[in-house]
C-alpha cells in the first residue's frame, strides 16, 4: 500500500482510500504535507490536525466550485464538490466519537454531497427507507436502463467506520449503472448518518435491515424485484452474509472483505494483534454498538460471527479478500467459503501481490477490486435472469 506516513497504518489507509476514490495526488499532498510530523506521534494523536488540514483543502475546493457555479460551469463545479466531499468525509472518519467538531463536519459532508449530485449526477438522489419507528438514510443511483424497464438493484452496506458517502466516492454506483444495475447505498444502524444523526446503533441480527431495504425497493416501479442483491464491505462482510442467510428475497450476496468472526478479531485487538481501521478505536467501537463498558461489549461481540449462519445462504455468494489484509485474517475468507455449502454458486476470490488489492477490502488497488465485484454481480444477475426465461 502507498504509505505517505511511514509507520502509521491508519493514516495511510485514509490516504490510500482517498486516492483510490477519486482524490487527486497533488491535492492530497497539499493537505498531508503540513501534518507529517503529527503522524509520527501515533494513530490517535494529531487527528485534530488531520481534520484542520483536510478542511482547509475542502474550503479551497468549495470556493472554486462556487465560482464555477456562478460562471455556469456546472460540470466543473460538480467535480470539485465531489472531491471536496471525499476529502472531508475521510477527515471526519478519523475523528474520535467525542470530537466537538465531528457532527458539524458530517453535516457539511451531507451538504457538499448534495451539491455534487445537483451539479454532476442527477441520477443519484437521497431517499429514506422506513425502518422500525424511524428511517435509514440512503442514496439511490438509477441506472439508465431503468428508464426503459425495471432494472436489477444492488444494495450496498458500510462497515465499522465508513458512510454512504464513502460508498458513493468508490465509484461502484457509476460502474453498476453502466452495466444496467441501479444501486441503493445505505447507512445502516451503526454507520454514517444513521449513527451520527439518528442515534441508531449496530446489532447482531442484520436481517432486519435487509428486510427494510427490500421492502422499500419493492415499492419502486423501476426495480426488478426478482434481482435484488446485497454487498457489504469490511464489517459489512459480516452484516451482508448474515442478512442473506435469513432474508430470502435477496438474489445474491457479496462479502467484500470476509468478516466471518468479527468478535474473535476484537479479542485479538485487545492483545494488540493486527491493525485497526480507525484512530480512537475502542471509543469508536463502543459508539457504533451502543455500549458504555468495554467488558460488556466484548462479551456481546463474541456472538458477532457467521458460524452456523452462512450454511443458511441459498443464493450465489462471492467472498473477496486481500491476501495481506492486516485487519481481518485470511483464514476467515476460507471459513466463510467452506461453510457456505448450500449456496448454488459460491466463489472465493483472493487478491494477490502481483495484481494488487491485497490490503483490507482492496484499498491499495480499490478500483480493480470494485470492478471485479461489479462484473461478478452483473454476470450473476444475467444468469439469474436467463434461468427464469
Amino acid at each position: 500500500m502507498f504509505e505517505y506516513f511511514p509507520g502509521n497504518y491508519v493514516w495511510n489507509l485514509s490516504v490510500a482510500a482517498t486516492l483510490n476514490s477519486g482524490g487527486l495526488i497533488d491535492e492530497v499532498d497539499r493537505a498531508c504535507r503540513p501534518i507529517r510530523d503529527a503522524a509520527t506521534r501515533g494513530e490517535d494523536a494529531g487527528t485534530g490536525d488531520f481534520l484542520q488540514a483536510w478542511t482547509a483543502l475542502t474550503d479551497t475546493l468549495v470556493h472554486q466550485a462556487e465560482a464555477a457555479e456562478k460562471a455556469g460551469h456546472t460540470r466543473t463545479a460538480g467535480q470539485l464538490y465531489r472531491r471536496a466531499t471525499n476529502y472531508l468525509c475521510q477527515a471526519e472518519r478519523m475523528q474520535s466519537a467525542s470530537s466537538l467538531h465531528r457532527l458539524d463536519t458530517y453535516r457539511r459532508v451531507l451538504e457538499l454531497q448534495q451539491k455534487a449530485f445537483d451539479n454532476i449526477d442527477p441520477r443519484t438522489s437521497r431517499v429514506t427507507i422506513p425502518f422500525e419507528n424511524t428511517t435509514l438514510p440512503a442514496y439511490f443511483t438509477k441506472a439508465p436502463a431503468a428508464d426503459r424497464d425495471p432494472a436489477p438493484v444492488l444494495i450496498m452496506w458500510n462497515g465499522l467506520d465508513s458512510t454512504k458517502e464513502h460508498i458513493y466516492a468508490s465509484g461502484i454506483s457509476d460502474e453498476l449503472a453502466a452495466r444496467g444495475i441501479s444501486t441503493l447505498m445505505v447507512d445502516t444502524p451503526g454507520s454514517g448518518e444513521a449513527l451520527r444523526l439518528g442515534g441508531l446503533t449496530a446489532r447482531i441480527a442484520t436481517e432486519g435491515w435487509a428486510t427494510a431495504c427490500v421492502d422499500y425497493l419493492e415499492t419502486r416501479d423501476d426495480v426488478d424485484t426478482a434481482r435484488i442483491g446485497l454487498v457489504g464491505w469490511s464489517l459489512g462482510g459480516y452484516y451482508a452474509p448474515r442478512a442473506a442467510a435469513f432474508e430470502k428475497r435477496l438474489a445474491l450476496v457479496v462479502a467484500w472483505g470476509a468478516n466471518h468472526n468479527w468478535g474473535a478479531v476484537q479479542r485479538r485487538r485487545l492483545e494488540r494483534e493486527g491493525e485497526r481501521p480507525v484512530p480512537h478505536y475502542w471509543e469508536h467501537v463502543l459508539w457504533v454498538w451502543g455500549y458504555d463498558d468495554l467488558d460488556s461489549f466484548i462479551a456481546y461481540a463474541d456472538d458477532v460471527h457467521l458460524d452456523g449462519v452462512v450454511e443458511q445462504i441459498t443464493v450465489p455468494f462471492l467472498i473477496c479478500h486481500g491476501s495481506n489484509d492486516r485487519q481481518i485474517p485470511l483464514e476467515y475468507a476460507h471459513r466463510s467459503y467452506d461453510q457456505a455449502v448450500n449456496s448454488p454458486k459460491r466463489e472465493l476470490r483472493i487478491f494477490t501481490p502481483e495484481e494488487g488489492g491485497v490490503e483490507h477490502i482492496g484499498l491499495d488497488h480499490f478500483p480493480y477490486v470494485r470492478d471485479f465485484v461489479a462484473d461478478w454481480v452483473t454476470d450473476t444477475f444475467a444468469e439469474l435472469d436467463a434461468a427464469t426465461r
